[in-house]
């Protein structure tokens, strides 16, 4: 189990490490063209779907990569409909 637990922690923060540059450089050039809406608002639903099976599940891991994965693809859905 513990290279199960090694290997899925360093998913989680890879997978929601990306979205960091990517809302840095919405904010830092306050452009969203290129940025599909629809697919942020699936994968934002889909992502707190995820947290909530997390919390269902208590699974901390889960709850805190998608925690933050929400935070950080909201953010991009809100800049999106802020700039446009």
């Amino acid at each position: 189990m513990i290279a199960a637990e090694w290997i899925g922690s360093v998913a989680a923060g890879m997978t929601t490490t990306a979205f960091v540059p990517q809302v840095w450089q919405i904010w830092r050039t306050r452009s969203t063209h290129d940025i599909s809406f629809g697919m942020y608002a699936i994968f934002t639903a889909g992502v707190a779907c995820w947290l909530i099976y997390g919390m269902l599940l208590g699974a901390w891991p889960i709850i805190a990569a998608n925690g933050i994965t929400l935070l950080l693809a909201g953010m991009v859905l809100a800049m999106k409909w802020r700039f446009g």
